[in-house]
């Protein structure tokens, strides 16, 4: 494969030509040269008007249901949305059938992405079936390559499990995952607990549920640091799907007293607030559930001053069985692979190196992957895009149609991707 990127914008902040507009030629996979006025004999070319060019994009939340759940996706369909939305890699959460538990499944997920345009890090459950009673061997799950340890859609509602999780992984050097939901707190709750619930009538779920268990853990990973005067520049505790104000508060300090976490934002948690659920679209219906503006507001700022470390897709496929139901009965969850980025730039009010900060270096960091960027000599593993392109998004390559977006016009076009010496070019 012989490629020429003709006048592209490089963002890539550890790159020596980060905002230049230069030519790229790429071959055999790999970045041969970087320059002005480039010429290649027998290559492919492209051009586009307000065309960038980052490290490939990495997703730390998707939920692929493969193996199991194949009628609602697959890992052929994940990896075909997961391309379209300008990922070239992306980590997949436990809850399939099984969970994955075992080297078997872990194995299974790991042979089935060899060689693909995108690449599948797998992660494993922290309790057997993720049913938060009995650990899985994870010393050998980690050692087979799980990326990291969660119980996926499930917290950890034990503290005691949680405590022997971090110590556990801790001589690993491996990464926790935990989304902070006091399960009794949250029962049968239907969206946010707030105006909006008490005007339908729906039970909410309260921000208390979200900012009691973050206080667990967070209190549990001080506890077990400070017991065996561990000390690590990687985070130990990784907070998945932060959602309130006060849920960032509370990360921000813990950063500021040295402590290891990092956390993440799903990209849709920015475009929507609790009141846009008094149309009762169940495409709207998500777990945590949309907030206050205040909550909001705070997610933005949180991203703006590096509290929140990245922004995921918290891609959650459900058939039509699932979702066209009533509100109260219609499973939780959005796609969001295809249209996570339209949303971070969109709805984020952050600088467009900021954005790609949250896609690509600070995931890889705290994943423990390594740095990726624009180099000559290395392989190439690229996303293309034109942050100013309009688009309409007609169609979704993911086998579940749960969004709201489709049929809407957005911001934030992807173009192409290049990973593993496979290409893919959407404009």
């Amino acid at each position: 494969m012989k490629l020429l990127i003709r006048s592209v914008r490089i963002i890539d902040s550890k790159s020596p030509f980060s905002g230049q507009v230069k030519d790229i030629f790429i071959e055999d996979g790999k970045v041969k040269e970087i320059g002005d006025n480039l010429s290649a004999a027998d290559a492919v070319v492209k051009e586009l008007n307000g065309l960038c060019v980052s490290a490939g994009w990495i997703d730390m939340r998707v939920a692929a249901r493969d193996p199991g759940f194949e009628h609602k996706e697959d890992l052929t369909t994940v990896r075909a949305a997961a391309a379209h939305g300008g990922f070239t890699e992306i980590v997949l959460l436990p809850n399939t059938n099984p969970v994955v538990h075992s080297k078997d499944t872990l194995n299974y997920i790991r042979q089935a992405c060899n060689g693909g345009l995108v690449t599948l890090r797998p992660t494993a459950s922290v309790t057997r079936k993720a049913e938060g009673v009995d650990f899985t061997e994870m010393i050998d799950l980690h050692t087979a390559g799980a990326i990291a340890f969660t119980d996926g859609e499930h917290a950890v509602q034990s503290a005691d499990l949680l405590l022997k999780t971090i110590l556990y992984l801790r001589p690993l050097n491996a990464l926790l995952m935990n989304r902070p939901e006091d399960a009794e707190l949250a029962l049968y709750g239907q969206m946010h607990e707030g105006i909006t619930s008490t005007l339908t009538g729906m039970k909410g779920i309260p921000a208390l549920a979200e900012e009691m268990m973050l206080i667990r853990d967070l209190k549990l990973l001080e506890y077990a640091l400070e017991k065996n005067m561990y000390s690590t520049s990687d985070p130990v505790l990784h907070v998945s799907l932060v959602s309130t104000a006060v849920a960032v508060d509370l990360i921000r300090d813990a950063k500021k007293r040295g402590m290891p976490i990092s956390c993440d934002v799903a990209a849709h948690q920015l475009a929507f607030e609790d009141s846009d659920l008094l149309g009762f679209d169940t495409n709207l219906k998500v777990n945590p559930p949309f907030r206050s503006a205040e909550d909001r507001a705070a997610l933005r700022e949180g991203l703006a001053d590096g509290t929140i470390d990245a922004i995921v897709s918290d891609h959650n496929p459900h058939d039509e069985e699932s979702k066209n139901l009533e509100f109260d009965h219609a499973d939780f969850g959005i796609t969001g692979l295809e249209t996570a980025f339209s949303l971070a730039v969109m709805h984020s009010r952050l600088g467009l190196e900021q954005i790609i900060e949250k896609f690509t270096s600070k995931p890889r960091s705290i994943l423990r992957l390594p740095a990726a960027g624009i180099v000559v000599g290395d392989l190439a593993n690229l996303t293309f895009f034109e942050p100013e392109a309009e688009w309409t998004f007609d169609k979704s390559y993911s086998k579940s149609k749960n969004t709201p977006f489709l049929g809407k016009t957005l911001k934030g076009k992807v173009s192409g991707v290049i990973n593993n010496g496979k290409q893919e070019w959407y404009s």
